[in-house]
């Protein structure tokens, strides 16, 4: 009898998204890096001791990563980096957009997608070994979970030769870059903290433009127009709730009152978008 498949794609290769610009020359020299040494099979895989991202608890690991997990990790690796914000240290992609774009995701006869060999991945192993830190928000207007945004740690970058000396000189040095250009155009610098703001943003936006699925969209189309049918007074102070308790005291503070009226209107355009189905088409 001949066997199943184990694993779809047992070859997982990261294909870079099209009509996307030129990245940073640190990100093109630390996917090199990672492409040159074998990150799978890294030291640290066997000396760092993998803890419960919750409890803080011991992980008990009997084995190394069997070679389909380690494959699937050196796509990872290059999809991370790739997308990686050097300012604010996210990597402004979803898990889903990480799988599609590394060939992990998979889908049913019934046309449902699963992304469960790269989001267990990161969720089992990758988090618990420090390599990242996933962070899940509840969007209160929506009434859903905005994907999980992913923190690169500077033990991530130690897999393949990247000393945190190396990452700090280079953050310092983008951070320069970035108010340079805002300087040249009249606008004020900004702060390390503000650029995680901005790049926090920046990841809302475009996991939900990669989300396609029709039941998550109507989903967020009913929560919508259910905050439209307020006035737009009312509507407005449930959004300026519900970003308190998504942002941090000091992004709050970096934002000012004037940065989060605006903030409030640009996200009241975006609900009305989305209840009048013309979200980000």
């Amino acid at each position: 009898m001949k066997r199943k498949r184990y694993i779809y794609n047992p070859n997982p290769i990261f294909v870079k998204p099209l009509n996307q610009k030129k990245r940073p020359a640190f990100i093109r020299y630390a996917m090199k890096c990672a492409k040159d040494i074998d990150v799978a099979r890294s030291e640290i895989n066997y000396v760092i001791k993998p803890k419960n991202p919750r409890t803080g608890n011991k992980i008990v690991r009997f084995r190394r990563l069997n070679e389909h997990r380690a494959r699937a990790m050196r796509a990872i690796v290059q999809a991370m980096l790739y997308h990686y914000n050097i300012a604010s240290e996210l990597v402004l992609a979803s898990v889903e957009q990480l799988s599609d774009e590394c060939g992990l995701s998979t889908v049913s006869l019934a046309g449902n997608k699963s992304i469960t060999r790269a989001s267990r991945l990161i969720t089992d192993f990758m988090e618990p070994m420090g390599f990242v830190i996933c962070e899940k928000i509840w969007d209160n207007i929506i009434k859903t979970y905005i994907p999980k945004m992913i923190t690169i740690t500077p033990l991530f970058f130690m897999l393949f030769g990247i000393s945190k000396f190396k990452l700090d000189n280079a953050r310092r040095q983008h951070l320069g870059w970035i108010n340079s250009c805002l300087k040249e155009k009249g606008e004020p610098s900004i702060t390390v903290i503000e650029a995680k703001r901005i790049a926090k943003d920046i990841h809302i936006k475009n996991a939900f433009k990669h989300r396609k699925s029709i039941y998550i969209f109507n989903k967020q189309r009913n929560q919508a127009k259910k905050l439209i049918e307020l006035d737009e007074k009312s509507a407005k102070q449930k959004i300026l709730q519900d970003l308190v308790k998504r942002y941090s005291i000091g992004e709050l503070v970096d934002m000012g009152v004037n940065g989060l009226k605006k903030q409030v209107s640009m996200e009241y355009f975006r609900i009305k978008k989305i209840a009048g189905n013309i979200f980000f088409r």
